[in-house]
């Protein structure tokens, strides 16, 4: 059986930020659906046929990072970290840079979108499962 991210749903803001930030990391991420429910709050779905992200309108003051709730962040395999890194800062996104990422058989990198929610891209060396998953070589 395969696993992978089918979606992840976020109540965010300014869903429109959230949308160039994400297709900033994904280049080939489109709009795949977009409407507003009866009482004008608006939903997104943003991704591939495969894979995507659900963008809810946020209600008022409701509090929509990622940080402190249940869900600290949502990561995505990718397939060259340094490109990601490289995309995501030319077009002005935050890195956070206290993250260690120095493990033989991984990488990852770690940003924040407009609203302060915590993204992940890890970039496998090794496609031996048992490498890709060795916890006991910690990142430095």
């Amino acid at each position: 059986m395969t696993v992978r991210l089918e979606h992840a749903n976020l109540s965010v803001h300014d869903i429109d930020a959230i949308i160039r930030f994400l297709q900033s990391a994904f280049p080939e991420f489109r709009i795949r659906h977009d409407m507003r429910e009866p009482d004008g709050s608006r939903w997104v779905h943003v991704g591939t046929e495969g894979t995507y992200v659900a963008l809810n309108q946020a209600k008022g003051q409701q509090r929509t990072t990622l940080r402190g709730w249940p869900l600290n962040h949502l990561a995505y395999e990718v397939t060259d970290v340094e490109a990601e890194r490289a995309r995501l800062c030319n077009a002005g996104y935050q890195q956070n840079m206290l993250v260690p990422n120095a493990h033989p058989y991984r990488k990852r990198l770690y940003f924040y979108d407009p609203e302060g929610n915590e993204w992940e891209f890890v970039q496998y060396l090794s496609d031996d499962a048992a490498k890709r998953n060795d916890y006991t070589l910690p990142d430095k």
